[in-house]
């Protein structure tokens, strides 16, 4: 088979291969020249900095150092087990630890309401004020929109601690008949196939989409290095603050920022689960929940676990 330029099926999938190798032996020279060179990318007093800062940040570059080092990792943990476990557990930990913290977003989210309808129908206020000495007085409008951040905080970030509770509500066609390492196998399969590229996905559009409403020359994934740096000669901090009615909530760029902590902890969280079934695979049924610190309600309610 061969195309118009004269380039074989064969041939381009031995270029890909080629380009994908070379990344990979490169990948270990980019991460120790990052981390030898800080001044460049994380001096963000130097304008230049912001913009390589912003470039690798979605870059091909930066994708195969985090693939590198999961591979890197991924060996170790397959050779000394208990390194794999102790990544699961942190990974695990890292998730609880913060879906539990802003899982009180929501309670916020209630009693924000609550004081709102107060406000305005009892005391018939304009505007509400907290704090002491110079207090954070806002339109009662501007307070509305801003449950809204309540509720992504616990879209976002709870969403890998749910993961771990087995809150999620999944579609079960054939998963709970097959054998405990068909159900591994299924469970690997998902975390390779579904959530890393989705993660990859929502992160290269995330990233991009949170930076331009933060600097302006917009920066575009289209752009290469020397291109942003350029561009980085009349950069200047434009930070999104319209709001959709003229006194509502102005702090719409948190919800950008919100969407690149998803897509991280997402993948993040795809890596445990990858390693814990390949772990419970391996170690067979009873090792099922090894290490897992799930929420409990209490004794006697143990059905209502993980089905919310």
């Amino acid at each position: 088979m061969q195309d118009e330029n004269g380039i074989s099926f064969f041939g381009a999938l031995w270029n890909g291969l080629v380009w994908f190798v070379q990344n990979i032996a490169e990948a270990f020279y980019n991460f120790g020249y990052a981390i030898t060179h800080p001044q460049l990318w994380l001096n963000w007093s130097d304008k230049e900095a912001i913009m390589r800062f912003v470039y690798y940040g979605g870059s091909v570059e930066f994708f195969f150092v985090v693939f590198t080092l999961f591979l890197v990792l991924t060996a170790i943990g397959l050779y000394y087990r208990n390194f794999m476990w102790g990544m699961v557990r942190g990974l695990e930990g890292f998730a609880n630890t913060t879906g539990r913290f802003f899982a009180w977003a929501g309670l916020l989210m209630v009693i924000q309401q609550i004081v709102i309808v107060f406000m305005q129908r009892v005391f018939t206020r304009p505007d509400m004020s907290f704090g002491l000495g110079i207090p954070f007085q806002m339109d009662i409008s501007w307070f509305a929109e801003e449950l809204k951040l309540y509720n992504a905080m616990v879209v976002c970030l709870c969403c890998t601690y749910t993961f771990v509770q087995g809150g999620h509500v999944r579609v079960d066609l054939i998963y709970a008949g097959i054998s405990h390492r068909a159900k591994r196998v299924v469970d690997m399969l998902g975390a390779v196939f579904f959530m890393m590229p989705m993660a990859v996905l929502t992160w290269m559009y995330g990233w991009y989409f949170m930076w331009r409403h933060l600097i302006v020359p917009k920066p575009s994934a289209s752009d290469t290095l020397d291109r942003l740096v350029m561009k980085s000669r009349a950069l200047r901090w434009n930070i999104e603050t319209i709001g959709f009615s003229p006194n509502g909530f102005n702090g719409y760029f948190l919800f950008k920022i919100l969407l690149v902590a998803f897509a991280a902890m997402v993948f993040l969280h795809a890596i445990a689960f990858l390693y814990r079934s390949y772990l419970e695979y391996v170690e067979g049924p009873n090792s099922v929940g090894k290490y897992l610190d799930k929420d409990s309600l209490g004794e006697g309610e143990e059905a209502y676990e993980g089905a919310h």
